[in-house]
């Protein structure tokens, strides 16, 4: 695991078309926004198990008009730690 600091307003790139970007620091609170093309799923740890499950509808049920590419990461929250780690 590659394991990087970053200040807001920095970035990390992989490859060459995902950009990870600290949007907010705020306590305990870390906001990023995630740059991908569309056919790269990004999904927060704790909620993969569902999108996969998500993924077995047929397609007319699905509604995707709602998915933001920006999320809170709280680490000192245990739940969303708890699905984080090497795998």
């Amino acid at each position: 695991m590659l394991v990087l600091t970053r200040r807001s307003g920095e970035e990390i790139v992989i490859g060459n078309d995902i950009r990870i970007v600290v949007n907010r620091i705020t306590g305990n609170r870390v906001t990023i926004g995630i740059t991908a093309p569309q056919e790269i799923r990004v999904v927060r740890g704790e909620l993969e198990r569902f999108t996969t499950e998500f993924e077995d509808f047929p397609q007319s049920t699905k509604n995707t008009s709602s998915v933001t590419n920006e999320f809170e990461f709280d680490p000192s929250d245990p739940q969303q730690l708890s699905s984080h780690g090497p795998r």
